[in-house]
């Protein structure tokens, strides 16, 4: 799947088969189910889910947790604007 492709899908009412976990997060967060999104991946412990987990929790405004994940990441806290964060997660993702 390309970028653009991701982006249409989120008009749809179904998630696309075949996406990572990550990607599943990243979708239903960008759906406006952040809460679906971060019960995907708040039990996994990986550096890319924790990078998606800090995503989330600045969505949610909780920058303390957010730093935590980024730490758990091994991520610098990323500092632009949410939307230009989300982009960059699903390009790398993909």
């Amino acid at each position: 799947m390309v970028y653009e492709d991701f982006i249409h899908s989120i008009e749809s009412d179904s998630i696309p088969s075949g996406l990572s976990i990550q990607l599943q997060a990243l979708w239903y967060e960008a759906k406006g189910e952040w809460e679906k999104g971060h019960d995907l991946i708040d039990h996994l412990t990986d550096s890319t889910s924790a990078h998606v987990h800090a995503y989330l929790h600045r969505v949610e405004g909780d920058l303390w947790n957010a730093r935590y994940w980024y730490s758990k990441a091994k991520k610098t806290e990323f500092k632009g604007d949410l939307k230009t964060e989300w982009e960059a997660l699903v390009k790398m993702l993909l």
